[in-house]
């Protein structure tokens, strides 16, 4: 009997609910990444020294809960990048099976690619927004945006700046999400794949840890410079009619001249812990909705997402 599939409306519908449901737990570590990335901008003196002096400064200065600043952006960052990043990938990868065996290394590649490319357009409206609402507790409070909500964020900035701003850095953004999930979703499947054949290890959720943790890091390490890139071009101001930064290589040729080549992976902890997290926590939460669905709806054990 052939295997039947998952809908292809639920597999958006699993990939954002997972997406969302991770970002519940990592918005903290998402905040002070992007804080550690825009500390020392334009020469300025460093704000954090660590990942943990970032943690302790901000809790001092602006409360517990401000770790949380962002919240709405980031879960409708999830619900409209990563539905539509997951949801293409997973049904692309279905469609590239032969014979019931996954595609090869590559075309996991390729389909990541894709699907990110096609998730970080959708998404870049709400990623503004995040970066926008989790750098504004750094700023003077006279050069503050106090965005209320991203809803607010996205509507002032669609009136004050116009509709274009709202998909500023949108190609570093994509440029981003060809790495990352060319990266992150070819590991991960890749490592699942090696882990069954080589440790004997079956499907469930300690397969999907250690892959989702080798996924992670080698996601950080690839897709940290882009990441850089994208948040400062994001969060910067035009002054005097002028933009700080000219585009992608403009930050990334800026940042090693005047903070040194290593600062391309400023934040790389924070920026691990926070992707590693969710990493782990979307794909676990993905493979648990589907491995669900296979067997109480599909009758078929022993299946995963990807």
């Amino acid at each position: 009997m052939s295997e039947k599939n998952i809908p292809n409306a639920l597999k958006f519908l699993f990939g954002g609910s997972a997406g969302m449901g991770a970002t519940l737990f990592v918005q903290p570590l998402d905040l002070v990444k992007n804080r550690m990335q825009l500390s020392g901008v334009g020469g300025k003196p460093k704000e954090y020294k660590t990942s943990l002096h970032a943690f302790r400064g901000i809790i001092e200065k602006e409360g517990f809960f401000a770790l949380y600043n962002g919240i709405s952006a980031g879960l409708l960052r999830q619900a409209t990048y990563t539905t539509t990043r997951l949801g293409i990938y997973t049904w692309l990868f279905d469609m590239m099976k032969t014979d019931g065996k996954p595609p090869s290394f590559g075309v996991k590649a390729a389909l990541g690619m894709v699907s990110g490319i096609c998730g970080a357009f959708v998404g870049t409206p709400a990623e503004v927004a995040l970066i926008r609402m989790t750098a504004d507790g750094r700023l003077p409070p006279n050069e503050r945006r106090n965005y209320k909500s991203v809803i607010d964020a996205l509507m002032r900035i669609y009136r004050e700046e116009g509709l274009l701003t709202l998909w500023r850095g949108a190609i570093p953004t994509m440029g981003r999400a060809m790495v990352v999930n060319a990266a992150q979703l070819a590991s991960y499947s890749q490592a699942k794949q090696l882990i069954v054949e080589k440790f004997k290890i079956e499907e469930g959720v300690l397969l999907h840890f250690i892959a989702s943790m080798i996924s992670g890091l080698i996601t950080t390490a690839a897709s940290m410079p882009v990441d850089i890139a994208k948040t400062r071009i994001q969060n910067m101001k035009t002054i005097n009619g002028k933009p700080e930064y000219s585009g992608p290589m403009d930050v990334l040729v800026k940042v090693v001249k005047n903070e040194g080549p290593f600062a391309l992976w400023k934040g790389f902890f924070p920026y691990y812990f926070r992707l590693g997290p969710h990493t782990v926590l979307t794909f676990i939460f993905l493979e648990q909705m589907n491995s669900f669905y296979y067997k109480n709806v599909l009758g078929q054990s022993g299946r995963g997402a990807l």
